[in-house]
């Protein structure tokens, strides 16, 4: 690895990281947000569904645009909407504002999605592919967390409803170094081999593989490779060569993030009320304060299983497969969330211990599983000319599911009850794995350049990788 490849693996992870921060930290803000602008149930779920409403929107619609103008320039641009949005979010006047400054943040980092995803994986080689992609992925994890720990540290330093404010403001000045050093990354050689653009190409190769002693010495891309002529367009995620790829790609994404979401923002509201918190029963500003606090000390803890969960995919993925994993995870997020649902059968430390350990349970088990490898299978089961498009696709798709879990948890948890609604995400856990496990493609030690030509779902095609440096 060079100190290009590890640039852009760097920046890529702050990308994610910044996802978790905001993402997970709105569940600190919510009680305080609630207060401020007094929001009733469904305002509640707007102010919960705005930034992955905006993720979706921002996936489909920006993310592929990097199969246009390239990875690099989209890369850029991302973190600049970003930078925006989030300055206007701290200073956001009404209810109204802060739902479209939300909204914003989350087409930045919608886009970032399939960006990310692509401007590592086209960059690494195949072997370290699965490592690369989910340490980067790794950090959202890791801003879940210091997100709750933000929230935490801002509302011990500055007790006020208005603390909220300083929780979103607290990530401009690290986004805006980030957005400084996405200036001086390569563009992905293989965006530009696939555009016919070869001597652009071999010049970015050489930027990418610079190292002193020089080695190689000279890039020389393999003539015998010809520029894809497939359709790029949206319509080509569904014709016969790329459906089940694009199924693979986005429905058990959907199903996962109708639990990882849904838990993960309103782990704090569930446990305040668990732990006879609730903010909804507060009885002036100070308790609702404390209540959030001690909330999100628990959600804290249980955030921590992310990390090790993430940890686990890391050391895994290239060994095991990103499909195995895959069905193994989705089924231990049904045990954990079954777990959890348990604890309305019991009253005091025992119904809490239950919530806290299935929570814990399934936070390790989404990320060892659904939650890192369907983003890393949906950017690298397309072929390159329409990789942007269809992890793009993928990603708003399966944010549809987070948008109506992020919008319709606090309704379906006043009305159906927290039980029955765990009910739910375990039958949807499980649907997960039926679904990876039937249409299933394994890309492990793959070559992205092969990626588009097998269709069998067991299959795993080893081939030499297309770009050839020659000293």
């Amino acid at each position: 690895m060079t100190a290009m490849q590890w640039r852009i693996w760097g920046l890529a992870a702050a990308g994610k990281f910044f996802e978790g921060l905001v993402v997970f930290m709105t569940g600190v803000a919510m009680p305080l947000i609630a207060s401020e602008f007094g929001l009733d149930a469904v305002e509640h779920g707007a102010v919960g569904a705005a930034s992955l409403a905006g993720i979706l929107v921002g996936a489909l619609l920006l993310g592929g645009l990097a199969d246009q103008f390239g990875r690099k320039l989209m890369f850029i641009a991302e973190m600049i909407l970003f930078i925006i949005f989030l300055v206007l979010l701290s200073v956001a006047p009404s209810y109204s504002w802060l739902v479209v400054f939300l909204f914003g943040i989350g087409l930045a980092l919608g886009c970032d999605y399939p960006t990310a995803h692509l401007i590592i994986s086209e960059s690494i080689p195949s072997s370290a592919r699965g490592r690369l992609v989910l340490g980067a992925f790794a950090f959202q994890a890791v801003g879940a967390l210091v997100g709750t720990g933000v929230g935490y540290v801002v509302l011990t330093l500055d007790p006020d409803v208005t603390a909220w404010r300083w929780m979103y403001a607290a990530a401009i000045l690290p986004a805006a170094i980030v957005l400084a050093g996405r200036f001086f990354v390569t563009e992905s050689a293989p965006w530009l081999f696939a555009r016919g653009r070869k001597h652009e190409a071999e010049r970015e190769t050489a930027r990418l593989l610079h190292r002193k002693p020089a080695y190689p010495k000279k890039v020389v891309l393999s003539a015998s490779i010809k520029a894809e002529t497939e359709s790029s367009g949206w319509m080509a995620l569904f014709n016969r060569r790329n459906r089940r790829a694009t199924i693979l790609a986005s429905v058990p994404w959907f199903l996962q993030d109708l639990s990882t979401y849904g838990i993960g923002i309103f782990t704090p509201t569930i446990l305040a009320a668990a732990l006879g918190h609730d903010s909804a029963n507060a009885r002036n500003v100070a308790e609702i304060i404390q209540n959030d606090i001690s909330a999100a000390q628990g959600a804290a803890m249980i955030d921590v299983l992310l990390i090790v969960g993430i940890l686990f995919a890391v050391a895994l993925a290239d060994r095991v497969g990103r499909v195995p994993l895959q069905i193994l995870g989705f089924i231990g997020c049904a045990a954990g969330l079954l777990i959890a649902s348990f604890s309305a059968y019991y009253e005091g430390t025992l119904a809490t211990a239950l919530i806290f350990v299935g929570f814990m349970m399934f936070n390790f088990m989404t990320n060892l599983g659904p939650n890192a490898q369907t983003y890393l299978l949906a950017g690298e089961v397309f072929p390159t000319a329409i990789r942007g498009k269809g992890a793009g696709f993928a990603a708003a798709f399966a944010k549809i599911g987070a948008v109506l879990t992020a919008f319709g948890f606090p309704i379906l948890l006043a009305t159906i009850g927290q039980q029955a609604l765990l009910y739910g995400l375990v039958a949807m856990s499980l649907l997960g794995a039926a679904v990876t496990w039937w249409f299933r493609i394994e890309t492990t030690g793959v070559s992205l350049d092969d990626v588009g030509g097998r269709r069998h779902p067991a299959e795993k095609a080893r081939v030499p990788d297309s770009i050839i440096a020659e000293i």
